[in-house]
């Protein structure tokens, strides 16, 4: 989708020089808020920044955005390793 954002020339500058910087300043900015209120899970913030799982990785550690990981999904994943672990014993 695309979309147009008319802001006070004053106000864009914040964001860069040319109308592309300001775009991709913005779209970095909606990106990060949308994950930090569980709008948007990482793989949607790198679609939308044009990033792999890496380089998304990095753009939110730089940014200091902490990772979305709820205690749901921590739970998930305990009880699947433990379900590989009991297939699999070590010994």
């Amino acid at each position: 989708m695309q979309f147009t954002v008319n802001m006070p020339d004053r106000v864009a500058r914040r964001w860069g020089e040319t109308p592309e910087e300001v775009g991709r300043h913005v779209m970095e900015d909606a990106a990060i808020e949308g994950y930090r209120a569980g709008r948007l899970s990482h793989r949607q913030v790198g679609e939308m920044l044009g990033l792999d799982y890496w380089q998304t990785e990095a753009f939110l550690k730089e940014r200091g955005v902490p990772v979305n990981y709820p205690a749901a999904d921590l739970e998930a994943d305990k009880a699947t390793l433990d379900n590989i672990l009991a297939q699999n014993p070590a010994g």
